[in-house]
């Protein structure tokens, strides 16, 4: 073994000596021709070389363009599940918004199925047409590269008719350029408006999903073999109520779906365009220069632009903050809105004020660190993006008059090689401007990868919400492992012709358990009046049948939807004309359609005293903002109008004669019951009791009582129990006075006794 080894480590000695000695002439002319006899055969084969070279660079502009746009060469794995919720105490945090995460880009895809639903679509064909003319516009550029060339070498070679010439053809090639420009920034809008609209009505007929559609949140079954008419997903309602995932919704319809929208039409001009400029200005750099130098500044441009997307900060998360910090800002003003009566009588000026100044600091800061971040990395890329690579260029442009003897070029006269140097440094500029785009469309992209989880947040937690999976943060008062069956249970619903709740739970959304088993029923005709101290269930209740809230256990049955009508205390006054009050919400064509006139909606008016509202109004066509023009009474009265219109079978109504006198009470509730309406009341008027055959008491503690209800004896026990209390109020005043006259008789025995002493010892 060691025999053998020997002669290998003298060779080895050897040609380490050979390589630290220096080469003698003969080496050195050996050396020589043989690299001269390669670049002869190189030179020999130069076309071919320039060909598979320019095709090599052309293939890895597209690979590297397609790879970060789809982002196959983002990271490895599989996709990371979303967050579960509003980052919080324990909870789940949101993922980062980046280019490179490959949930990214399956939300893209989903978004992009969705504006651009076929080939055959209106955006598709707008699309090609924008593509069109990104190509229109790149062969102009070319050719007014050219243009300058052959202008500036007719004023070194001092040819005014040649100069003149040219001249002329710059003017005539401002008017396709000009138009092509003008068309380009158009349908880029107008792809825009088109996202927007798809976006839109996609997010709305989720949000606003109309009646009629099966629900998830029960399994809805049929009695006799009657196809269910389940209420619509309300999922606008769920979605503020039942779940906490979406705090501000009309954010996300509104500003998100713009933004998104506008930042996707941007993004295709901003990649498209720049890449293909690249490609057709090297390609024909390339020939005007050589392959060589366009690969070896391809090089020294794809290492320099790999530095400043490793420095890049995540402008994606930044833009998904700042649009959350703007939700919350603006949620803070409209809640302020909604509550400014509360406020203003609670004089709580200052603290709200100090909440907006919170969200509004909050948001500045942000924007300020942002302004910083962008400060250092945009001259981080201006430097490297316009002086690095344009001295780079400089070089390149030299190539032809340095080096084209060697590379087999021909240098030409004075004027060509101004020319050729003109054209080349033009197509450079160009070209680093576009590949400068490229990279810049890099930093959009993370901005685009957070609108995109913005909407896709919105879209995944309608889906959710629509599937039935809440998730509600639980009050502190509900023990989760007590009510943990209960919250992850779903009940039944059951169409039939009467109401009946058999052992079903009334449960919040944030599990608070009212009651933990209910049963009762209400039969057609037989009205039912509901009573019990604030917070007891009641409202659930009437959620429950609403399709509002879920239903936990039990078996619940109903009628179908649309023999349901329920009306609050504030009645909804939609916008619309003073018909539109009340066939809501139906629609003209509607009212029409069931052969209703405006001679019989007069006549329910006159039913509620309110005949003269027509006139005085101005008609039935009148549009007003009819919350602030109608008085408490008048609204009451016109949503017992919208009640006789519609005839439900049942009708549900929460404290809603508050606001008239008793006999328009009467009149509401003797014509109710004349259309055979059956009545379930919330209120805790006595003068109502007499129109109710059943009631359904509250304790308050968990704890219920249904029962026929007699009125006039329900009523005595009330006024006994008045008096009583009224009795009871007086006993306090009846002690003191019994006091007073303890202590008035004890002063007068005092007295006595006094006077009898004195007249026996006298």
């Amino acid at each position: 073994m060691s025999a053998k080894s020997r002669p290998i480590a003298t060779s080895s000695s050897s040609s380490s000596n050979l390589l630290r000695s220096p080469l003698t002439s003969s080496q050195r002319e050996i050396l020589y021709s043989q690299l001269r006899k390669i670049l002869d055969s190189y030179l020999s084969h130069r076309p071919f070389f320039q060909r598979l070279l320019t095709a090599g660079f052309v293939a890895y502009c597209l690979g590297t363009t397609w790879a970060a746009v789809t982002g196959r060469g983002g990271q490895k794995g599989g996709v990371k599940e979303r967050g579960g919720g509003r980052r919080g105490k324990g909870g789940p945090k949101k993922p980062v918004a980046s280019v490179n995460d490959p949930l990214f880009h399956v939300r893209l895809k989903r978004l992009m199925r969705i504006v651009i639903p076929s080939l055959k679509s209106r955006e598709a064909v707008m699309l090609a047409l924008h593509s069109a003319f990104l190509v229109g516009r790149t062969g102009l550029s070319l050719y007014v590269a050219e243009l300058d060339g052959r202008i500036v070498s007719s004023l070194v070679t001092a040819q005014p008719h040649l100069f003149l010439l040219n001249l002329a053809k710059w003017l005539l090639v401002a008017i396709p350029a000009t138009y092509t420009n003008s068309m380009l920034e158009y349908l880029q809008s107008e792809l825009g408006l088109a996202y927007r609209t798809r976006l839109t009505k996609h997010a709305l007929s989720t949000y606003l999903e109309p009646p009629g559609l099966q629900s998830s949140d029960s399994q809805v079954t049929t009695e006799k073999g009657v196809t269910p008419d389940v209420s619509g997903e309300q999922l606008f309602y769920k979605l503020a109520n039942l779940d906490d995932r979406i705090k501000n919704a009309d954010q996300y319809l509104t500003v998100d779906i713009q933004l998104f929208s506008t930042k996707l039409a941007e993004i295709y001009s901003n990649i498209a365009k720049p890449v293909l400029d690249v490609i057709l200005y090297n390609y024909q750099l390339s020939r005007n220069v050589g392959a060589e130098g366009l690969v070896i500044l391809t090089i020294l441009v794809q290492a320099s632009a790999c530095l400043l997307r490793a420095i890049t900060p995540p402008f994606g998360t930044y833009a998904a903050h700042e649009a959350t910090l703007e939700g919350e800002l603006r949620f803070t003003h409209s809640r302020l809105l909604e509550s400014a009566e509360e406020v203003a009588l609670y004089h709580g000026e200052e603290f709200e004020k100090n909440v907006i100044e919170r969200g509004y600091f909050a948001l500045v800061k942000h924007a300020n660190r942002v302004l910083r971040i962008r400060v250092w990395h945009g001259m981080a890329e201006e430097g490297v993006i316009k002086w690095v690579w344009g001295s780079l260029g400089l070089c390149i442009c030299a190539i032809p008059v340095f080096a084209g003897d060697l590379l087999g070029m021909q240098g030409g006269d004075l004027g060509s090689r101004t020319e050729g140097f003109v054209t080349n440094r033009r197509l450079l500029l160009s070209s680093s401007d576009a590949f400068g785009r490229v990279m810049y469309s890099y930093k959009e992209l993370a901005e685009l990868a957070g609108y995109t989880a913005r909407v896709s947040d919105l879209f995944d937690t309608m889906e959710d919400v629509k599937k039935g999976n809440y998730q509600k943060k639980l009050v502190s008062s509900a023990s989760v492992e007590d009510n943990a069956k209960l919250l992850q249970g779903r009940g039944k619903i059951i169409e039939s012709e009467e109401i009946r709740f058999d052992q079903v739970p009334l449960i919040s959304p944030n599990g608070d358990v009212l009651v933990k088993s209910m049963s009762f029923n209400v039969e057609p005709g037989k009205h039912l009046l509901i009573v019990g101290p604030n917070g007891c269930g009641k409202s659930s209740l009437f959620r429950i049948l609403g399709g509002l809230w879920p239903v936990y256990g039990g078996t619940v049955y109903k009628p179908p939807a649309r023999e349901f009508t329920y009306i609050p205390q504030r009645p909804y006054l939609c916008t619309g004309t003073l018909r539109d009050q009340i066939i809501y919400p139906h629609s003209h064509a509607d009212m029409r359609a069931r052969k209703v006139t405006d001679g019989d909606l007069s006549k329910i008016l006159e039913v509620v005293e309110m005949g003269h509202i027509v006139e005085r109004e101005g008609g039935w066509d009148a549009v007003r903002e009819w919350r602030d023009a109608l008085s408490g009474g008048d609204k009451q009265r016109i949503a017992m109008a919208r009640l006789f219109y519609h005839k439900p079978k049942y009708a549900i109504l929460d404290e809603c004669t508050s606001a008239v006198t008793l006999e328009i009470e009467k009149v509401m509730y003797d014509h109710a019951t004349a259309l055979g309406i059956t009545l379930m009341t919330v209120s805790h008027r006595p003068s109502l009791w007499k129109y109710h055959f059943m009631v359904l008491q509250y304790d308050g503690m968990g704890g219920y009582i249904f029962t026929e209800l007699d009125a006039e004896r329900r009523l005595a026990l009330q006024e006994e129990k008045q008096d009583l209390e009224h009795k009871l109020l007086e006993v306090p005043k009846l002690k003191s006075r019994l006091e007073e006259l303890k202590a008035v008789r004890a002063e007068r025995e005092r007295a006595a006794g006094k006077e009898v002493r004195y007249t026996a010892t006298a």
